[in-house]
């Protein structure tokens, strides 16, 4: 990876690092954009992408839907229910904010949101089987959250969900690429990751696991047909296959890159490689007197860390003009780390953290790490 000559990057739960074959792919997709044919090498393009997402979540090939983003993967997934008597869609306050805008969205239809956790954005495990009833009809649950990186017992919420005959929306953005991922494990209806963070890839792609593809979503584009060249206008006949339509081309071919990187990736190694780099960092802080949001049990978190900054944009910018990455969110700074990280990434973060406390008004910083 080329960017990491020069930068650390600790951004990988917002954005890849670029790498040498995400540009050799994107190099490829230029020559074959002057060649006949761009549009059936794109479309295989997709198909590889597809097979590649399929075999890291142990699903098959026809359950995966190309679609752009989170927020559309959710329409999709409740897009044309009646919803009767059983009508609560139950979603957290750990939400990521572009799936919790589909649930409300689905209220026009009748839809009920309930939400579960804490005020200040806190879910665990317990408030979502505590929040599943009789009238539950979906539970959306992020299998990382996207913030404070709790990961939660899908297994369980889903067995829950199941037994009230609710189906279950898992949000795998967080967890996709840096930790094992199996539907059949979660016993998921719906499960959505984008190429843009933990897969290498760029933002501009998502796939949908539906356990159960249905035809007919409700947004469905031209290559969604079954003989798509012929211009059809009528309703598709067969499960969707790219999801809305034509997809952004640059980050399939991306995607691919990305995707084939992780593919040679044992992914519990890398689970404790991260989980290792996690406490180092947690330590460094706390011994700084910075407050982080860690889970202290690995098994219950991701691979980032959420650290408590009232001006993360501040932060993040000044750490940025000195080669390093980290993504704000709010008032607190996530700090990702993946396969290629290392302890000396984190001492360098720690160190820059250091010096800019020093050149700033000292404040105090309540609590601890974990």
């Amino acid at each position: 990876m080329p960017e990491l000559a020069h930068t650390i990057h600790l951004a990988a739960c917002s954005i890849s690092p670029r790498s040498l074959d995400m540009d050799h792919a994107l190099a490829a997709m230029l020559d074959d954009l002057a060649r006949p044919g761009f549009w059936a090498a794109c479309e295989e393009k997709v198909l590889q992408a597809r097979r590649l997402f399929a075999d890291l979540i142990g699903a098959d090939v026809d359950q995966i839907t190309v679609v752009p983003n989170a927020r559309t993967a959710a329409h999709q997934a409740i897009a044309g229910r009646r919803w009767r008597w059983k009508r609560t869609l139950l979603s957290s306050t750990a939400e990521f904010p572009g799936v919790a805008h589909a649930w409300l969205g689905g209220q026009q239809g009748g839809a009920r949101v309930r939400w579960c956790g804490t005020d200040t954005g806190q879910v665990t495990t317990a408030d979502y089987l505590r929040g599943i009833t009789s009238r539950t009809a979906l539970v959306s649950v992020p299998a990382v959250t996207y913030r404070d990186a709790i990961r939660l017992d899908v297994t369980r919420i889903a067995e829950a969900a199941h037994a009230a005959g609710a189906t279950v929306f898992v949000d795998a953005y967080q967890a996709a690429g840096v930790l094992p991922v199996n539907v059949d494990a979660m016993g998921c209806d719906y499960l959505v990751s984008g190429t843009g963070k933990y897969l290498l890839g760029l933002p501009g792609m998502a796939f949908l696991y539906e356990r159960h593809p249905h035809p007919g979503p409700s947004l469905a584009g031209r290559l969604d047909r079954t003989h798509p060249h012929t211009l059809d206008p009528e309703p598709p006949q067969r499960a969707s296959w790219m999801g809305t339509g034509t997809p952004a081309v640059a980050a399939a071919y991306a995607a691919v890159a990305g995707m084939s990187l992780i593919a040679v990736l044992d992914l519990n190694e890398v689970r404790q490689h991260t989980q290792r780099l996690l406490d180092h960092a947690t330590d460094c802080f706390e011994q700084m007197g910075e407050t982080a949001r860690v889970h202290a049990e690995p098994d219950e978190r991701g691979a980032h860390l959420a650290l408590m900054e009232p001006r993360a944009e501040d932060l993040a910018a000044w750490l940025g003009h000195r080669g390093i990455i980290v993504a704000p969110r709010g008032d607190v700074v996530r700090v990702a780390v993946h396969a290629y990280s290392t302890v000396d990434d984190i001492n360098a973060l720690c160190e820059a953290i250091r010096k800019y406390r020093a050149r700033s008004t000292p404040r105090a910083h309540a609590g601890g790490s974990r």
